[in-house]
């Protein structure tokens, strides 16, 4: 499946983060397959929501349960919540992640962009606090016309203002 995580990331290797790979790993998901955990790749949980088409709302509502349901069943587990420090939010093992850690995204094509290049489209990206990404990823290259476009930042904002950013990202650069 796409959201496979795999072996080979220079910087998760510096870090000692892929000491063990492939033991200690793994991914829980609902039969959907729009409902993700991973457990121990590059922060020790990532929670993920995704599905084909422009439904934001519907995604993000699916992430905000699962986001509860997961909590709740680590504090039934462990008698423990998310680290959650007062000023820097949730605690994740990399430091981009810190605050919410949340990466609103969506795959959109631009073919116009494409044109006037990915300087360029970096450049707009940067005006709009949104980021563009291959389709394979944070280091997986860019194929074509279509880009993975999220929010820019994570610390110092709400869930809700960073899924809107990308939003608005999204629609301005569309």
């Amino acid at each position: 499946d796409h959201f496979l995580f795999m072996s080979g990331d220079r910087n998760l290797e510096v870090a000692g983060m892929e000491r063990d790979w492939p033991e200690g790993r793994g991914i829980f998901h609902n039969d959907a397959k729009t409902f993700l955990l991973w457990v121990n790749e590059e922060d020790q949980t990532r929670i993920i929501s995704m599905q084909k088409g422009g439904d934001v709302k519907g995604v993000f509502e699916r992430l905000s349960r699962g986001i509860k349901a997961v909590g709740e069943s680590v504090k039934a587990e462990s008698g423990k919540d998310f680290a959650l420090d007062p000023r820097f939010g949730y605690i994740h093992s990399c430091p981009t992640n810190l605050g919410t850690g949340m990466r609103a995204s969506v795959h959109v094509d631009l073919p116009g962009w494409t044109k006037e290049g990915v300087d360029k489209l970096k450049a707009r990206c940067e005006q709009l606090a949104v980021q563009p990404r291959g389709t394979r990823g944070e280091s997986g290259g860019q194929t074509g016309f279509t880009y993975d476009i999220s929010n820019k930042h994570r610390l110092g904002y709400s869930e809700v203002q960073l899924v809107q950013v990308m939003i608005d990202g999204v629609n301005t650069l569309y």
